[in-house]
């Protein structure tokens, strides 16, 4: 059985693969942006308005929000759903510090890198919010820590995808939800001409199409049981896909 906290999968797909990814840095930079009011309206609303509709029809008790940035989601499944156990977990410690600012009214708790189960800010009480800087691909968590697992508009940026979802798949409770959204392209040489043009740009990423997802999703261990376009004003063209799976 693999270790806890130190998955060989996670392990050897993070010193293999992370080079493939964008810098730290990116996301650093990008965190000064991100909280506009408009570029949020447009952009990231639509896929937070989705994933919380999603959660409501089962709501969790334990939620990690993979590539938390700023803590937009995270706010509102705090306030909106209340679970007893909610983690923030971003590669980007730029992006982190505006989440716990935003969370600065005694929610937020931060945790060290390398760390397990999230502890709940004092005592489990509902408004409890971990902060965890980690790598998708190693995840700093127990197996089996959390309800649902969540990422918005992060996906398309994980190196190895299979190794995320597997990371996934491990801190998940059985029957556990996983809500992923972001941009799927109805052809697959759409996402390969984003994905040379992004490389070429320094900061690479991955968009498959839904049926291609759909059979990473499958293949990590997971009955997907819903994909979901979402309609956005700039992404008409590009709309992502909420895709819904339960882990088996």
């Amino acid at each position: 059985m693999a270790d806890d906290a130190n998955p060989p999968r996670a392990r050897g797909a993070t010193a293999a693969t992370r080079a493939w990814g964008p810098p730290r840095g990116f996301f650093d930079v990008w965190s000064r942006v991100y909280d506009h009011p408009v570029l949020q309206w447009m952009t990231y609303r639509p896929v937070h308005d989705a994933v919380l509709r999603a959660l409501r029809r089962r709501p969790p008790q334990s939620v990690l929000d993979l590539g938390c940035g700023t803590g937009q989601l995270l706010a509102r499944i705090a306030g909106e759903l209340r679970p007893r156990r909610l983690a923030g977990c971003d590669y980007s410690s730029g992006m982190l510090t505006h989440a716990a600012e935003r969370l600065r009214d005694g929610s937020a708790v931060p945790v060290q890198v390398g760390g397990t189960s999230p502890p709940a800010a004092h005592g489990a009480t509902p408004a409890g919010v971990a902060l965890v800087r980690g790598d998708a691909l190693r995840l700093p968590f127990a197996s089996g820590t959390f309800d649902a697992v969540v990422s918005t508009e992060a996906f398309h940026w994980f190196p190895d995808q299979d190794a995320a979802l597997a990371e996934i798949a491990r801190v998940l409770r059985p029957d556990g939800t996983l809500l992923l959204g972001f941009v799927n392209p109805p052809l697959a040489v759409i996402g390969d001409v984003f994905r040379i043009g992004s490389r070429l740009l320094g900061a690479p990423l991955r968009w498959p199409t839904p049926a291609a997802l759909r059979r990473r999703v499958e293949v990590a261990g997971f009955a997907v049981t819903g994909q979901r376009r979402i309609l956005r004003l700039p992404g008409f063209l590009l709309p992502p896909v909420l895709t819904e799976a339960r882990r088996l």
